[in-house]
Protein backbone atom coordinates (compact mmCIF):
# COMPACT_ATOMS: atom_id res chain seq x y z
CA UNK A 1 0.00 0.00 0.00
CA UNK A 2 1.02 3.70 -0.78
CA UNK A 3 0.72 6.21 1.78
CA UNK A 4 1.07 9.60 0.70
CA UNK A 5 0.04 12.97 2.45
CA UNK A 6 -1.90 15.64 1.04
CA UNK A 7 -2.99 18.98 2.61
CA UNK A 8 -6.46 20.46 1.71
CA UNK A 9 -6.30 21.47 -2.61
CA UNK A 10 -3.66 19.14 -3.10
CA UNK A 11 -3.65 15.87 -5.31
CA UNK A 12 -2.94 12.46 -6.58
CA UNK A 13 -2.90 11.84 -10.50
CA UNK A 14 -3.31 7.78 -11.15
CA UNK A 15 -2.24 7.11 -14.77
CA UNK A 16 -3.26 10.29 -17.57
CA UNK A 17 -7.21 9.72 -16.68
CA UNK A 18 -7.82 9.55 -12.83
CA UNK A 19 -7.54 12.65 -10.16
CA UNK A 20 -8.32 12.33 -6.44
CA UNK A 21 -8.24 15.70 -4.83
CA UNK A 22 -8.24 16.63 -1.36
CA UNK A 23 -11.22 18.77 -1.00
CA UNK A 24 -11.92 19.73 2.74
CA UNK A 25 -10.46 18.02 6.43
CA UNK A 26 -12.72 18.59 9.69
CA UNK A 27 -11.41 16.99 12.51
CA UNK A 28 -11.26 13.04 11.40
CA UNK A 29 -13.33 13.38 8.37
CA UNK A 30 -11.70 13.71 5.15
CA UNK A 31 -13.56 15.33 1.53
CA UNK A 32 -12.15 13.73 -1.53
CA UNK A 33 -12.70 14.38 -5.16
CA UNK A 34 -12.34 11.88 -7.90
CA UNK A 35 -12.15 12.50 -11.46
CA UNK A 36 -12.28 9.77 -13.63
CA UNK A 37 -14.00 8.43 -16.96
CA UNK A 38 -17.46 7.40 -16.34
CA UNK A 39 -16.63 3.62 -17.71
CA UNK A 40 -14.51 3.58 -13.94
CA UNK A 41 -16.81 1.87 -11.05
CA UNK A 42 -16.24 4.12 -8.09
CA UNK A 43 -17.53 3.05 -4.89
CA UNK A 44 -17.15 3.17 -0.79
CA UNK A 45 -15.50 -0.09 0.26
CA UNK A 46 -18.90 -1.31 1.97
CA UNK A 47 -20.75 -0.68 -0.69
CA UNK A 48 -18.41 -2.16 -2.76
CA UNK A 49 -18.44 -5.50 -0.58
CA UNK A 50 -22.24 -5.58 -0.91
CA UNK A 51 -22.50 -5.55 -4.69
CA UNK A 52 -20.17 -8.10 -5.07
CA UNK A 53 -22.20 -10.42 -2.32
CA UNK A 54 -24.96 -9.70 -4.37
CA UNK A 55 -23.90 -10.26 -7.74
CA UNK A 56 -22.86 -13.59 -6.23
CA UNK A 57 -25.93 -14.23 -4.39
CA UNK A 58 -28.03 -14.00 -7.95
CA UNK A 59 -24.71 -15.82 -9.82
CA UNK A 60 -26.20 -18.91 -7.35
CA UNK A 61 -22.68 -18.95 -6.16
CA UNK A 62 -22.52 -18.62 -1.64
CA UNK A 63 -19.71 -16.49 -1.92
CA UNK A 64 -17.03 -19.09 -1.55
CA UNK A 65 -15.03 -21.10 -4.09
CA UNK A 66 -16.94 -22.38 -6.42
CA UNK A 67 -16.17 -25.95 -7.61
CA UNK A 68 -15.48 -25.47 -11.55
CA UNK A 69 -14.88 -29.59 -12.42
CA UNK A 70 -18.39 -30.17 -12.86
CA UNK A 71 -18.94 -26.98 -15.70
CA UNK A 72 -15.55 -28.14 -16.92
CA UNK A 73 -17.10 -31.79 -18.00
CA UNK A 74 -19.77 -30.36 -19.49
CA UNK A 75 -17.33 -29.11 -21.97
CA UNK A 76 -15.11 -32.11 -22.45
CA UNK A 77 -15.32 -33.69 -25.89
CA UNK A 78 -17.28 -37.16 -26.21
Amino acid sequence: MLILTRKVGESIRINENICITIVEMDGKNIKIGIDAPKEISIHREEVFKRIKEENQKAAGGGGGDTDLGGLADLFKKK
